[in-house]
């Protein structure tokens, strides 16, 4: 009984430090995905500029490594949210549990599409998902045989594309943008090849999850600007990023078609445009009520004005939740609704 005592009156202790670390912090802090980044700051702004409180601080660190920082801990080290261009891991979930971050809502903000898309200088092309994936892997199948990739160019894989090199930038693997491109396109595109189809299950996910690392794919970081320069300079080569960088710089680039769709609004919403992902943020709700402003700042995120369709999101490229999704996520977000483990 006395050691059961000494364990909750230590238990009681930490909880005071965490807390009392918190409040020492007048600034929200946001980590996570590049993706959702300018979306995070635009409420961030207008947050700051509604409220008169101090802007946020939002870094963009990649959905894996935001939810590694966002799952270490509770308390004023910590950020108080994560963005994720995919859904939390169970991995990254158990991670949270461990450290004492038990409490975590999961709102859904909108919908985007992994743009494929090149210089409006270059060539607009029409790919298929097994074209992307022989385009990028580092093994492909040749014949029957798994072999090294010796596509250099794209007519390379069919006469019907331009005879130019292949050379594309993206994202590195702490991306949720790479993991949603090695989802959406990668495995999919793999499932074409009988060869690779026969591989043992192991074998099989390496063959369909590696990229090609002789310079024809370049990582180009968690700065999907970056691309976009990239992309500028060079009209030959093409990237891969969230939709609203292609949305944003229309008279810059242009999106190639996958399968014959082009990546639209229209499109990201109906699923006919066959490379879209849903795009999340996380709350760490034990620094509700002790970081200044951050329920504010939650309820700004989720506010028709930022997320329903015409709202300033939306402008920035957002696809818009349907009215029952969106009054969910808000009542969701609000009431600190604690998320359930992804199976």
């Amino acid at each position: 009984m006395n050691q059961l005592l000494k364990s909750a009156a230590l238990a009681s202790a930490a909880m005071v430090l965490v807390v009392g670390a918190a409040q020492a912090r007048d600034q929200i802090q946001i980590v996570g995905s590049s993706t959702v980044f300018p979306y995070t700051q635009a409420v961030a702004e207008n947050f700051a500029n509604m409220t008169g409180n101090p802007s946020p601080v939002v870094e963009s660190t990649g959905t894996g490594g935001g939810m590694k920082i966002f799952c270490e801990g509770v308390g004023e080290g910590t950020p108080d949210i994560t963005g994720a261009s995919r859904a939390m891991k169970s991995s990254e979930y158990e991670l949270c549990q461990g450290n004492g971050v038990t409490s975590i809502t999961e709102v859904l903000i909108g919908y985007d599409g992994l743009s494929f898309a090149g210089s409006r200088n270059g060539t607009q092309i029409d790919v298929t998902k097994a074209q992307l994936f022989q385009a990028l892997a580092a093994e492909v199948e040749v014949d029957g045989q798994i072999v090294a990739n010796p596509y250099k160019n794209w007519s390379d894989i069919d006469p019907s594309l331009p005879d130019v090199e292949i050379q594309v930038y993206g994202p590195p693997p702490t991306s949720g943008t790479r993991d949603a491109f090695v989802e959406l396109v990668m495995e999919e595109g793999c499932e074409e090849f009988p060869a690779i189809e026969a591989l043992d299950e192991d074998r099989m996910k390496e063959v369909c999850q590696r990229m090609r690392s002789d310079g024809l794919f370049i990582e180009a970081g968690e700065n999907d600007n970056l691309i976009v320069q990239r992309l500028e300079a060079d009209p030959g080569a093409y990237g891969i990023f969230g939709y609203s960088f292609l949305y944003e710089n229309q008279d810059k680039l242009v999106g190639s078609m996958v399968g014959g769709v082009e990546p639209t609004f229209d499109t990201i919403a109906d699923g006919s445009y066959g490379i879209s992902r849903p795009l999340y943020f996380y709350v760490k709700n034990a620094h509700r009520g002790v970081i200044p402003g951050l329920n504010e700042f939650v309820e700004e995120y989720v506010s028709e004005a930022s997320m329903a369709p015409g709202g300033y999101l939306h402008e920035r490229g957002l696809v818009a939740l349907s009215d029952e999704n969106r009054k969910k996520m808000q009542e969701n977000a609000m009431g600190g609704v604690d998320m359930d483990a992804p199976q």
